[in-house]
């Protein structure tokens, strides 16, 4: 288990490096409410951008975007629901994203996914 967490918090690390090298302002990692959990707040523009992070050091159990199945997304909404209501930013424009993290022993791969729900 404290390896997987250690790999999450590295993918997670990769992504946030990587967003702002595109630009991107991160407002907030990690959001936890009883709904679910958010990885990353962002802001592209003038989109407020809730991003996924999946990384995996092999392709086991198939590719990261995999893992954000129904259920996932499910609680994904239910908790960037909360997140906008409980700072007042229901009218905003937003997106969701996922960013995939590909680990190996040479270095990683990123492949961002835009507006996937």
């Amino acid at each position: 288990m404290y390896i997987r967490h250690e790999i999450g918090k590295l993918g997670e690390d990769l992504a946030v490096k990587y967003l702002k090298q595109k630009g991107y302002k991160i407002i907030e990692r990690n959001f936890t409410c009883k709904q679910g959990e958010i990885d990353i707040i962002s802001i592209d523009k003038k989109e407020l951008v809730f991003i996924e992070v999946k990384t995996r050091s092999n392709d086991k159990f198939g590719r990261p975007i995999e893992a954000v199945d129904t259920n996932k997304q499910k609680h994904l909404s239910k908790a960037i629901k909360y997140y906008l209501y409980s700072r007042n930013l229901e009218n905003e424009y937003i997106r969701i994203d996922v960013i995939e993290i590909y680990l190996y022993k040479q270095g990683y791969r990123i492949n961002h996914i835009k507006q996937v729900i």
